[in-house]
């Protein structure tokens, strides 16, 4: 089974130019691999729904169905959850750049981009309230002319770049990229 975004990331490194490592441009694409604290969460919540799974299956040989409908239901969610794990992060397209979170996705038409910048800031660490002294990447869209509006795309304490400042670097570049190249018309 390929798993392309392992491949990603070595492509970037043995690039020297800003262009992704495949060919097709339309698709939203993730430049850069998750980051050890996301998958290995992932992975924690997978093996969670794994035990949840098997206690619903013995539920549903020892007890009635209904109750073994709910813990299959339990276990789903996570699973889910788990997945929508995984896909949170920054996504670029020839069509827009894609903040997708936990619990929603906004997309921004390059049309709609005013600049793509890394700006050094207080951010969360892990997401938690607690905040430390690092770099973000921010999106500024401008509505109008006197309107504009920020968004914290990545940060170097997010779960896909803590302790992985290189990373962090080479995928801000890859966007910056992304937005400088499809942001002229």
């Amino acid at each position: 089974m390929p798993l392309p975004f392992l491949t990603a990331d070595r492509a970037f490194d043995t690039a020297d130019d800003l262009a992704l490592p495949h060919h097709d441009r339309d698709r939203w694409q993730r430049p850069y691999r998750p980051g050890p604290w996301r998958v290995g969460a992932a992975a924690l919540w997978l093996l969670l729904a794994s035990f949840v799974l098997f206690a619903a299956v013995i539920i549903a040989f020892t007890a009635s169905a209904a109750e073994a409908a709910v813990v299959f239901g339990i276990a789903l969610a996570v699973i889910v959850g788990a997945l929508r794990l995984l896909r949170v992060g920054a996504w670029v397209s020839t069509r827009g750049l894609r903040h997708v979170s936990f619990f929603g996705t906004r997309t921004t038409p390059w049309d709609q981009v005013g600049a793509v910048r890394t700006v050094q800031q207080p951010v969360r660490w892990l997401g938690l309230p607690r905040t430390v002294q690092g770099q973000a990447l921010v999106l500024v869209r401008s509505k109008g002319r006197a309107e504009q509006d920020t968004l914290t795309l990545m940060t170097t304490h997010n779960a896909d770049f803590l302790a992985r400042h290189g990373s962090f670097d080479r995928a801000a570049d890859m966007i910056e990229a992304w937005a400088a190249e499809n942001g002229r018309h």
